[in-house]
């Protein structure tokens, strides 16, 4: 019987999750360093005083993130290669005319901004100019984070097959941080 080791079905396992394990550590320690480098008011890199760090360390410690990681992606606020770093927010129209939010961390926002009007368009959807979105979503608080939506829209069966795959795509993409939408699936 080859081929049916218990180890190589743990090993496949294994593989899959620590690919998903480390998706999320490199998204999280992005938005460690970008919390570090860009303080609110003033707060510096340290926990103590800057709130958005607290906030981003204490998501990094519930998703198991290693101290290890934590520390190094701090650090790395002060380097040079973290002040390319920039939070950018997208505005799209998904399937169903559904308005869509996306907003990512990247060092290149042409590179990243051509990658997701890419996803966007083969997905059946298509990229706003700023404010197009926007206006369908109210900001949440800074301690609580992202967009709720103001009309929410619900989709046919077509549009939701659509709207999921576009999601998932959007998912997959590592500058991706967050995505928002007033889809709301059947």
């Amino acid at each position: 019987m080859s081929g049916h080791s218990k180890w190589a079905q743990i090993k496949y396992k294994k593989g899959a999750t620590d690919a998903k394990r480390g998706k999320i550590f490199s998204k999280l320690s992005r938005m460690i360093t970008l919390a570090a480098a860009n303080p609110p008011a003033g707060g510096g890199p340290d926990p103590k005083t800057n709130s958005r760090l607290t906030t981003t360390i204490e998501e990094a410690r519930k998703a198991n993130m290693p101290s290890d990681n934590i520390e190094r992606a701090i650090k790395k606020a002060s380097a040079k290669e973290s002040a390319e770093l920039k939070e950018v927010i997208y505005e799209a129209y998904g399937p169903g005319g559904s308005a869509i939010i996306i907003t990512a961390i990247t060092d290149n926002s042409n590179r990243t901004t051509n990658e997701i009007k890419h996803l966007l368009l083969e997905h059946g959807a298509k990229l706003g100019v700023e404010g197009s979105a926007l206006w369908a979503f109210d900001r949440r608080s800074p301690s609580e984070g992202g967009f709720i939506a103001k009309f929410p829209q619900t989709l046919s069966e077509t549009d939701t097959k659509k709207f999921d795959a576009l999601l998932s795509a959007l998912d997959d993409h590592d500058d991706v941080q967050e995505v928002y939408s007033n889809a709301q699936l059947p």
